[in-house]
């Protein structure tokens, strides 16, 4: 299963969407009912629909364009297997979210740009925001925003300094790999207007699941000496959200199950395991008794859009730190962990949080986020945000006997690496990182995500909204008969 559109020397193109839809969202029906199929309702299987609600329910809603029963299985006693896809729009990057000049695209020359000039373009398009939203107050008020903005604080000057030290490094690379799109067809240009359809689609869908975690830590304690470790998909119908909570819940199996939590339902992919717990709840992933040759993390770093937005809650340093990394990890894993462009976070995962897990820190790689055109999504030069994130790269430092001979026939983590895609437009729904790291560490390794938001095939995955991007609102059901 590859996501990877082009390999170059640069970094990797990678086809999100693709790869979520070859996860093989496919549920093995044993029946389908007589004279069609409802959409997004379809399970009749009690193997492969798993109802888990003990608190009030409330129903999903469909959602996606409506299902032609023409396409339904006709026959009652037909074994049938119903195929879910993600939904297209939520790739359907057209235009960049703020427009930046012809010649800041990758598609044109690179200009070289100093800092100063940097800190130039970037008072011109603070200056540019800070008119828009000026409209209607006062001249002096106006005055003092605008002059306001163009000053830079400590931390807007150790961004730009480091933006001016990648900056060629992202441009060139990304420019090579968009070319290559734009060869294959897999990127072009595009004057089509943008699907109404986009407006039909839930871009937030409330499924309560960090409130359950929250909710959980008021049950009864769990007695650890009988208490299940794990719970595999294909047992039982029915469990309770404090069994669901309080084990690590797993799909063995070659086909998607449905599980239902308290009234939305959830595509769980094959092959994949999940913890639905909060930061406090770690123990029963330590219960699983597994050690990881692959850990990413995205940790909810905190930041003021964060606070304002209150979307999830952040971590503070000193929490994060908390993760028991090495208690999870094994010799010469692989860690990878997401940061936000604030260099004071960056700092904080090479100079303190890898030291304190034994990680010892070995690249930096950026994730470059283009439009379907192969622009990017915001101006390269953009003060506050950018097109790229972060990724710190490490090895752990266990036991060094057994790290020598597992990183032998791996290849060495290049100091620099680019990973260029479509984002979703769903918030903070990350590419998959699977295809890329392939190279670099050895076939059947056990992979875990922490603070995840979705699952994929082969890897376990935690956090207090592991099932989020699972809901299947965000999925189109297609069918097809055996």
């Amino acid at each position: 299963m590859m996501s990877v559109v082009h390999r170059l020397t640069a970094g990797w193109l990678v086809d999100h969407l693709s790869f979520i839809n070859q996860c093989g969202y496919e549920i093995c029906d044993s029946f389908a009912h007589p004279g069609g199929v409802t959409h997004s309702t379809s399970v009749t299987s009690t193997e492969d629909y798993y109802s888990i609600s003990t608190f009030a329910a409330t129903p999903s809603s469909s959602g996606g364009p409506p299902f032609d029963p023409g396409d339904a299985v006709e026959a009652e006693g037909k074994r049938a297997k119903m195929r879910y896809v993600f939904r297209e729009e939520f790739f359907d990057i057209s235009k960049p979210h703020i427009a930046a000049a012809c010649e800041e695209q990758p598609c044109q020359g690179c200009p070289e740009v100093s800092l100063t000039g940097i800190k130039a373009n970037s008072n011109r398009e603070e200056y540019q925001e800070g008119a828009k939203s000026d409209t209607g107050d006062s001249l002096a008020t106006a005055r003092k925003k605008r002059k306001r903005k163009c000053v830079f604080n400590q931390g807007e000057l150790d961004a730009l300094e480091y933006h001016s030290n990648v900056r060629k490094l992202i441009w060139d690379g990304t420019l090579h790999l968009v070319q290559e799109g734009l060869k294959s067809g897999f990127l072009r240009h595009t004057t089509a207007k943008p699907s109404s359809r986009k407006n039909n689609v839930p871009q937030h869908i409330v499924c309560g699941l960090a409130e359950l975690c929250e909710m959980a830590k008021q049950f009864p304690a769990v007695d650890e000496s009988d208490h299940q470790v794990v719970h595999v998909l294909e047992e039982e119908i029915s469990r309770a959200e404090q069994d669901l909570l309080s084990c690590v819940m797993e799909n063995s199996s070659n086909c998607a199950k449905i599980i239902v939590l308290m009234g939305q339902k959830y595509l769980v992919p094959p092959k994949s395991s999940f913890l639905l717990s909060d930061i406090s709840c770690l123990q029963p992933l330590l219960n699983y008794k597994k050690k990881y040759d692959v850990i990413v993390i995205d940790p909810p770093w905190e930041n003021k859009s964060v606070k304002r937005s209150n979307r999830y809650s952040h971590l503070s340093s000193w929490q994060i730190k908390q993760i028991p990394v090495p208690a999870l990890a094994a010799p010469n894993c692989l860690v990878v962990t997401w940061v936000t462009n604030r260099q004071k976070h960056l700092r904080f995962v090479k100079d303190e949080l890898y030291p304190h897990w034994s990680v010892k820190t070995l690249a930096e790689w950026h994730w470059v986020k283009i439009t379907t055109a192969g622009e990017f999504v915001l101006p390269l030069d953009s003060l506050h945000k950018k097109p790229y994130e972060v990724l710190v790269l490490g090895r752990f430092q266990g036991d060094v006997k057994e790290a020598l001979r597992k990183s032998e026939c791996v290849l060495p983590i290049p100091e620099h690496q680019l990973i260029v895609s479509i984002p979703c437009s769903l918030h903070s729904h990350k590419p998959p990182l699977a295809a890329v790291l392939a190279e670099f560490i050895k076939p059947d390794v056990e992979c875990l995500e922490l603070f995840a938001r979705n699952l994929q095939p082969g890897w376990t995955s935690w956090g207090n909204e592991v099932l989020k991007f699972q809901h299947i609102d965000y999925f189109t059901l297609l069918q097809k008969e055996n």
